[in-house]
């Protein structure tokens, strides 16, 4: 990977705010980036090579950063997260109910083994790309706080059951992972706890603003590197921790100057990085010699946003739910593992991912609805903002 390469991908992700930019639009953020990914990637112009290491270990980072950066907008110190996390988990188990029978009958239409697959790609969500669309529409409310309960939940949980579904033999040694992070982001939160509460983290707020040293900034990067290589070492998604530290942090509370940091060094570089090289990944000119796979992408797409939708019947409002559906990440692990275990058919894997680019046009379309209800219906009045210095309110 070349500097010109990069430049052309900072360049090319420049659509993401080209399409934001009209309001009356109400279009996310990564829309564009995750287009602008599509046609200079696989699919269509071929200009980046989304294999080569160093663009794949940078949009590592910037997957990582961004679901941490996730994580700290979890207002995780509000009382009523315990009963966004209930309702989440309900509405999780009926989409998972929903999904297994959409999936079991796509399988047998198809005449297909990999029922339990597509089970899991119906039934399983997209932090990555949910949480930074609600974020850059500016939604809020309890419907939000919900979604994002949900959203989390059900991406960990398909996170943790694609290899029972495509790889049991390494199913065991990823739960570990997966536990061993939850275990680490748990201490972390009570050490950060120990030093908020003795005012060690207020003095080195200080000293490192007096200093211009970043250190904070500094810290929190190094312990969610830290995190991550622990999730790369386990053969865990760097997405649970990043999450997961996001969680400790904003269980304690996030400085207003390090969340800017954050924002800077997340939504000027790294996030766009990430999601152009996601587009870049996608090779959608597969479908072409093989028509069967098209029609079960569409149907593993479609039932996705059927299962999802559904929780329109639990009480979350409509855009929300189909919102929830957005896909990516785990489609692309299971294309991948399926590729180089030789597991699926020809186009099968091409299939996975056009049914993931279903969901997303899907919750594009349903964010930008909540996001003209939400106009129409005027702003919310919100808290204040704390001084540049304190932790940043429950919200």
């Amino acid at each position: 990977m070349s500097f010109v390469e990069l430049s052309l991908i900072c360049i090319v992700a420049l659509l993401g705010p080209a399409l934001a930019a009209r309001r009356s639009w109400h279009l996310p953020l990564v829309l564009g980036e995750l287009i602008a990914g599509v046609v200079v990637g696989k699919s269509l112009l071929g200009w980046v090579d989304s294999d080569n290491e160093t663009l794949t270990f940078l949009a590592d980072l910037g997957f990582a950063l961004m679901m941490f950066v996730a994580g700290t907008h979890v207002p995780m110190r509000d009382r009523s997260i315990r009963d966004a996390v209930g309702k989440g988990a309900f509405r999780m188990a009926v989409t998972s109910a929903v999904a297994a029978a959409l999936g079991i009958g796509t399988a047998l239409l198809i005449g297909s083994a990999h029922a339990p697959l597509y089970v899991v790609l119906m039934a399983s969500s997209s932090a990555a790309l949910v949480l930074p669309i609600v974020d850059s529409l500016k939604l809020t409310g309890r419907s939000v706080l919900e979604l994002t309960a949900q959203v989390a939940l059900a991406d960990v949980a398909a996170i943790v059951a694609l290899p029972l579904a495509i790889d049991p033999a390494n199913a065991g040694p990823k739960a570990i992972g997966a536990f061993a992070v939850a275990v680490c982001a748990l201490v972390l939160w009570w050490v950060l706890r120990h030093f908020e509460k003795d005012g060690s983290r207020r003095r080195l707020h200080s000293f490192s603003e007096e200093r211009k040293f970043a250190l904070e900034l500094r810290i929190q990067l190094s312990i969610l590197f830290a995190l991550a290589g622990l999730a790369v070492f386990t053969h865990v998604s760097v997405m649970l921790s990043g999450f997961a530290f996001g969680l400790a942090v904003s269980a304690v509370g996030e400085p207003r100057r390090l969340a800017r940091q954050l924002f800077a060094l997340n939504d000027g570089f790294l996030g766009p990085v990430f999601f152009v090289w996601l587009g870049a990944s996608i090779d959608l000119r597969q479908l072409g010699g093989h028509p069967q796979m098209v029609v079960l992408g569409l149907l593993i797409g479609g039932g996705a946003v059927v299962a999802h939708a559904v929780s329109r019947m639990t009480g979350l409002p409509l855009p929300f739910a189909i919102g929830s559906a957005a896909q990516l990440g785990v489609p692309v692990a299971a294309a991948t593992i399926g590729r180089s275990l030789g597991v699926l058919a020809p186009g099968e894997d091409s299939a996975l991912l056009l049914g993931a680019l279903l969901t997303i046009g899907s919750t594009t379309a349903a964010a930008s609805w909540a996001a003209k209800r939400a106009a129409g219906a005027g702003p919310a009045p919100g808290p204040a903002a704390p001084a540049d210095g304190g932790a940043q309110p429950a919200q």
